[in-house]
């Protein structure tokens, strides 16, 4: 784990899973297809919770998600779900569970559209990362117009658990928006080289 370097405040330093989250994934840009669909998933699976809750369990949803397969997940059913409401290594919610399994029959359904997922999802960017320069966290919002935008053109296409909210926290995830505070090593311009390691 990197040591001795300013992060963004919200990071549970005492959590290596978050720690690394933040310092290796939170802010780099995914345009791979299966990626998005598991930070659109985890996304969905914070709502009401927190995100180090998701984080903790995101070995578990890979396992009982079979890595995020799009196609493999599109093809569950209710015996799967079933399943999955009494797997202790998930957020046991039906709702959030069967949205998962919606949302990659959507994907699906995009591949043969103009726009497939991962493009629909940067045209929200126009394709390149918005780096955003806030000073403190308490800054960020939790919804922009481009969030606001993707959750009702997801939910036009069958996606569910995609409210403005949940649209802006996996644009932050996926890199669409680099929202790093100023004082964070990562923070755009600054260098990416830290003090130490360990």
């Amino acid at each position: 784990m990197t040591v001795d370097v300013p992060r963004c405040r919200w990071v549970n330093l005492k959590n290596p899973l978050y720690v690394s989250y933040h310092d290796h994934e939170w802010g780099v840009p995914v345009y791979d297809e299966r990626e998005l669909f598991e930070l659109l998933s985890l996304e969905g699976a914070q709502a009401g919770l927190s995100w180090e809750t998701v984080l903790n369990k995101r070995e578990g949803y890979r396992d009982a998600f079979v890595g995020f397969d799009v196609d493999a997940v599109a093809a569950f059913g209710q015996t799967d779900v079933d399943r999955l409401v009494r797997n202790p290594g998930i957020v046991r919610h039906r709702l959030k569970i069967e949205a998962v399994i919606s949302n990659a029959r959507a994907i699906q359904v995009m591949r043969d559209s103009p726009e497939p997922f991962a493009e629909f999802v940067w045209s929200f960017v126009d394709g390149s990362p918005r780096e955003n320069g806030y000073d403190h966290h308490n800054d960020i919002p939790t919804t922009t117009a481009e969030s606001d935008g993707m959750s009702v053109a997801l939910r036009r296409r069958g996606f569910k658990f995609v409210g403005p909210t949940i649209c802006y926290a996996f644009m932050q995830a996926a890199g669409l928006v680099n929202d790093h505070t100023r004082d964070c090593y990562l923070f755009a311009g600054k260098s990416q080289t830290p003090n130490s390691t360990q």
